[in-house]
């Protein structure tokens, strides 16, 4: 099997204090790189023969609450939100636009300080696991949730950070 290609990301500060973008953008590359490995090796990803593209929006509370009423009906902020570009199923060959992963910060700075984690290591986790809803997984069903979950424990603990769920039961 061929290497899978790398992920052009196209990174947009929209709303909120990110702080050092280049370090978030720096992140996202290396979490998506290795979510790209993961895929690719075990779980027979096809990729096409360029990278596909993401586009991660850096966002407030704020406008997460406006864009998950529009797109959710729930107008409440959530910490990450994925828009594909095209429908896919896991396993399924992406196009060359993947899609767009929104972050809200409030929301992830909170849920960070509740978890006792960094906020780069929950932003990390929270690009893996949106980088995934492009790629299809979900966690709506317990058994998708497993599957997700565990793909997603697998991608980050390859990179060096922890077992973002431990002992919980999945979402």
């Amino acid at each position: 099997m061929s290497p899978a290609p790398a992920i052009s990301l196209a990174l947009a500060v929209e709303a909120g204090e990110w702080g050092d973008v280049e370090s978030v953008e720096t992140l996202a590359e290396r979490m998506l790189a290795g979510a790209v490995r993961d895929l690719a090796e075990n779980e027979a990803q096809p990729f096409p023969d360029i990278g596909p593209e993401v586009s991660l929006v850096l966002a407030d509370d704020a406008m997460m609450t406006d864009i998950n009423g529009q797109w959710r009906n729930q107008p409440k902020p959530t910490n990450v939100l994925s828009f594909p570009a095209f429908p896919l199923v896991p396993g399924g060959r992406p196009g060359p636009m993947l899609g767009d992963i929104i972050l809200a910060r409030e929301t992830i700075e909170r849920e960070a300080a509740d978890l006792g984690k960094t906020v780069d290591d929950h932003v990390a986790h929270l690009i893996v696991h949106g980088f995934l809803h492009l790629f299809g997984y979900d966690h709506i069903e317990s058994r998708d949730a497993e599957k997700m979950e565990a793909i997603e424990t697998r991608i980050l603990t390859s990179l060096g950070l922890s077992d973002p769920y431990g002992d919980t039961e999945p979402v």
